[in-house]
C-alpha cells in the first residue's frame, strides 16, 4: 500500500540557515514553505527528484520537533511514505498490531492528510504516511 518515499523529514533549529545548504549550495528546489500550526513547525518542502526533503524547524521548545532537538540535536527526524488512503494504511498497520501515535489521519503540509507511526514499531524509525492534497 506505501507507494513512494514522499519526503524524508529533517529537524533544524533555522529554516533560513537550513535553506542556505539545501537550497542554496546543494541546489535543491524549494516547492513550499508553510507554518503548521497543528504539528507546531515552521516546514519547508525541497524537490528532490520525485521526492522532496522536509525542513522542520519548531515553533516552541515544547512541540514534538523542539523536544527532538534538544534530545538528539538536529538531523532526521522521519521518512515519510506516500499512500492512496492515509486512513486505510492506518487501519492497516492497526490490524498488524503496529503502535500508532495518529488513530485518525491530521492536516498536514499543502493540505495533505497525514498520520505518524511509533518508532518502537517502525525498527527505530519515525515514520509517516502521507495521503498528498489533490492538486498535488
Amino acid at each position: 500500500m506505501l507507494s513512494a518515499i514522499d519526503h524524508v523529514g529533517v529537524a533544524v533549529e533555522n529554516i533560513d540557515a537550513a535553506l542556505g545548504l539545501y537550497r542554496d549550495q546543494l541546489g535543491m528546489g524549494l516547492v513550499h514553505r508553510e507554518t503548521v500550526t497543528e504539528q507546531g513547525v515552521d516546514a519547508a518542502l525541497l524537490d528532490v527528484g520525485d521526492s522532496h526533503v522536509e525542513l522542520l524547524a519548531p515553533l516552541a521548545p515544547d512541540t514534538a520537533v523542539g523536544k527532538f532537538l534538544a534530545r538528539r540535536g538536529a538531523g532526521l527526524h522521519h521518512v515519510a511514505y506516500r499512500v492512496e488512503s492515509v486512513q486505510d494504511m492506518l487501519d492497516a498497520c492497526a490490524a498488524a498490531g503496529l503502535r500508532l501515535i495518529d488513530s485518525q489521519p491530521r492536516v498536514g503540509i499543502r493540505g495533505s492528510r497525514v498520520a505518524f507511526l511509533h518508532p518502537a514499531s517502525t525498527g527505530g524509525v519515525l515514520t509517516e504516511i502521507v495521503q498528498p492534497a489533490e492538486e498535488h
